[in-house]
This record gives C-alpha cells, structure tokens and sequence, in this order.
C-alpha cells in the first residue's frame, strides 16, 4: 500500500539488495512487480483522476514491466492508452515479458512512435530504473525528450528515467517528474542534487514487503525532521544561553556579519558579539543595538573577545586579505566551537586541518576548493560522496548547502528536504551560520547543531515564502519564522 515518506534513505546497491530479500522471503518477483504496478495505477487515479487518455513509455528492463501493469490497468478502466515500448522488449526478463503478455490480453497495441504522446493527458515514465549510471542515447534520449516536450505531466515510476539513484546527478537528459512513486525503499537520490528539479511530488509504497528484511540492510541517510527545542528553565538567564562571537564584515561587507549575528539573537543566543572592520561598525550595530559589536585591527583586538566566547562564527564577509588570515589564525589556535562559513572556508582550503568539534558549511563552490576539485559540478556529481570526503578530510560536522542540503558528522548523514528556491539570495548562509552557532552555545554538539540548524534556516525559508512568494525571498525574512520555530512545543 502506498506510505507516508519514510525516514530512511537507501542506495541503489541496498535496494537491489532489499529487492532480492523480499524475493527470498516468498514474494515472487512478478508479484512484487504487479504490486508495483497495481500501487502506481492507484495513484495516477488519485492525482489524475480527469485523465481519460494516458501514454505509457516502457523501456526494457523490470521499470518497463511496471509499466505494463499500469497500461493493462488503465485499458481495464476503460481510458485510451497509447503504449510506447523504446528498445527491445525481448530484453526484458521474464517477469516484465509476463507484464508485458497482460497488458497485451488487455487490448494494448504497442507502437515505438514518439507521437503517440499527442493528445495525452498525462504520461507515465517506466522507461529506467535505478540502474541508469551513464547518459541516455538514441531511442532513449529521443523518448525522454519527448516526454519533457509533451506539455502534459508526466508521471515516473520509482524515479525518473535519467536520474542517478545514488548520487542525485543526472549524467544526461533527464525526465521533469511531476510526480514520482518510490518502490520497497527511498532511494538517496531522489532527495538531493537535480532530484529537486525534476522529482516532482514524491510518493512511496512499501509493495507490503516485511519489515523484517530492512534488519539486515544498512540505510545510508536520513530525511531530518522538524526539530524541537526544550522549553527553558523559569530562573534562566543570558549566560546560560551561551554568547556567540561573529568574525567577518570586513570593509564592504558588513551585512553579512550582520546577518549572521542576528540569526544567532533570534535563534536564541544570550549574547552576540560582532567582530568587525572599523569601516563595518556603525552598519553591523545601527539597526540592532543587541549586537555588541567591535572594531578589531587584527588578531590582539580578538583577545578580549574571544575570552568571553562560547562559540565562534566566523566568514560571514570575512574576505581574504592580510586582515582577515590574521584573525582566523588567531581563532585555530583556540579550542573555543567554531562554525567555519564562507571565506574562512576559502582560506581553510589553502591549510587544511582536522578537527572533531567544528562545523563547516560549505557551499558547492568552497566544498570543491576544500576537496581540490576544479569546480562545484564536480561536487554535485555526487554530493554523498564529496559530503563524506570533506568530513573525512576536515573532520566535525559539515553541511553541504544546496538543493537537498546534507548534513554529515561521525553519526551519519542527514538529508534536509526542506527549503525552496527563493533561498537562492545573498545573506542566507549567512544566516544559517548564525543559527548553527546560536545552537552550540545553548549547548547542543556539532552535529546535533547543524542538523537542526539547517532544518530549521529550511523551515524558516518555507514560512517566509508561504507568506510572501520565493522570488524576492530575502535572508533576513526569515527572522519572524526562525524565531516561531525555535519555540515550537
């Protein structure tokens, strides 16, 4: 039966490994692949229910078999189908062969036109599975192609065709899913990466396999969820909510120590300090008086400040200059937690270190340099991969910004799943960075602080669009929000 979403996360080689428990366990094969077929049909007539011609694309292999089922289905409830069959069907193997033989008794005529999708009211994508590692070529190009082309939604099962199931990257065309039905496990690419652009609404359905057989399968990440803070003592005071040290606005950049320092005020810090160039005073501190901000020249103006830490952000506009290596040499030589951002990062690339209590949020770009890649694509190629090789590399816990944030400490990997596109503005890592930090000071561990941080700078991003739109979202909108959600009984 279709399910809420689960937590878990798995990858293509512990699905296929789920697969074949499920098989072992006494389901046969073709059965679990009519259930899948039986499973997305409900769901076309629940998301669809005015559909009345439907074209199934089916490819050769056991996704193509999933979509038999739902041609067979769709004849049987009297829609007109069109059946498009790219590549050879005698390829297949024999339980999508005997999918293929019902939706052939059920009146389906098979053609390889494209065309056929004229006049469609909805495609289904059963053209890959989660095998896909390479570009799609020829018929199958042509097919997705087609599909993207066709101006009405299309509907993929269990992932769309030219999307890698592990890493989130599409090497190729790709279809744009409006929709997307997950079968026996979620894959980890659907949450991360391009999945984002063309997943679509994302359905699952467990196909009624045991739970027994995930006991002996290893889930690679988890979707986080919305956190929730304890309230706080009747008799607490500011001390006991930490005091936060931003190092960064160097000249022309104030705003983002600003952005920061504030996002730490509102995420709950008892007390934020700023650590700024002369020329940043009067912006970082002007419009919010909380801040207790500071001019420092270099590293012998930090000593006051850093002895009244608990916690240092530092990069939000840190720059790179002579100025701002002096400060982040003086802030490695302590063992105060430390969120590392922005240009710190870029300067922490040139002289790498390891550390076990810090936390690093890296964008793609600064992930790339971190890692010595030439360029973020080769990040996002596959963002699990470059995710575990920065937390092996710098150590801590690192958040990998993007679509599909992820979240990596010695506990594992965590995906964020919320957040839109209106989050692509300046300021909003500034932001998250501060939050990280206010977390840390109020006493959570670096990896708890950055999964919940990065969750709730997500959710706060949602709430502010839902009240005003993504496009125009400013870093600084989520304020309002962020405070809501950090009080969330």
């Amino acid at each position: 039966m279709t399910s809420l979403l689960p937590s878990v996360l798995y990858p293509v080689a512990a699905v296929r490994a789920l697969d074949a428990a499920a098989i072992a366990s006494g389901i046969p094969g073709l059965e679990l692949m009519l259930r899948a077929g039986r499973e997305a049909w409900a769901m076309l007539v629940r998301r669809w229910p005015a559909a009345r011609r439907v074209c199934v694309v089916c490819g050769p292999g056991n996704n193509g078999g999933d979509g038999y089922v739902v041609a067979a289905e769709a004849l049987r409830a009297g829609l007109e189908l069109a059946l498009i069959e790219v590549g050879d069907p005698a390829q297949s193997g024999p339980d999508a062969q005997a999918c293929r033989a019902l939706a052939l008794a059920a009146g389906a005529q098979p053609t390889g036109g494209l065309n056929s999708m004229v006049g469609a009211d909805l495609v289904v994508d059963a053209l890959f599975g989660i095998g896909l590692s390479r570009p799609p070529a020829g018929d199958f190009l042509a097919a997705i192609g087609a599909m993207n082309a066709s101006g009405v939604p299309v509907f993929s099962l269990d992932i769309p065709s030219g999307l890698n199931g592990d890493t989130g990257h599409a090497p190729g065309a790709v279809v744009q899913a409006a929709a997307t039905l997950s079968f026996i496990a979620l894959k980890q690419g659907l949450c991360t990466g391009r999945a984002a652009d063309c997943v679509g609404v994302l359905e699952y359905a467990d196909l009624g396999v045991p739970a027994s057989i995930f006991a002996d399968v290893m889930a690679s990440a988890v979707r986080l969820s919305a956190p929730q803070l304890p309230p706080r003592r009747r008799t607490a005071h500011k001390g006991h909510a930490g005091h936060v040290l931003v190092i960064g606005g160097a000249a022309g950049y104030a705003g983002a120590a600003r952005l920061a320092a504030e996002a730490a005020l509102r995420a709950g810090a008892g007390l934020v300090s700023a650590a700024v160039a002369q020329e940043s005073l009067t912006v970082v501190s002007a419009g919010r008086p909380e801040i207790m901000a500071r001019a420092v020249t270099g590293a012998r103006d930090l000593g006051p400040l850093l002895a009244r830490a608990s916690v240092i952000a530092i990069g939000p506009g840190l720059g790179q200059s002579d100025w701002s290596r002096e400060l982040l040499a003086a802030v490695r030589e302590t063992r105060l937690p430390l969120v590392v951002d922005a240009d710190a990062l870029n300067l922490l690339a040139l002289d790498p270190e390891y550390r076990d209590d810090w936390c690093l949020t890296p964008h793609p770009g600064e992930a790339a340099r971190l890692l010595g890649l030439p360029h973020a694509g080769a990040v996002n190629a596959d963002r699990y991969a470059a995710l575990a090789a920065l937390q092996s590399r710098y150590g801590g816990a690192v958040v990998l910004k993007g679509a599909g944030s992820l979240v990596g400490d010695a506990e594992g990997v965590g995906v964020v799943t919320a957040g839109n596109p209106g989050m692509a503005s300046g300021g909003m890592g500034d932001v998250l960075t501060g939050v990280i930090a206010a977390l840390r000071a109020q006493g959570l561990g670096a990896g708890a602080a950055a999964r919940q941080g990065a969750m709730l700078h997500a959710l706060a991003a949602d709430r502010a669009a839902a009240l005003g739109g993504e496009r125009g979202l400013l870093a600084s909108d989520l304020f309002p929000a962020l405070r809501q959600l950090v009080n969330r009984a």
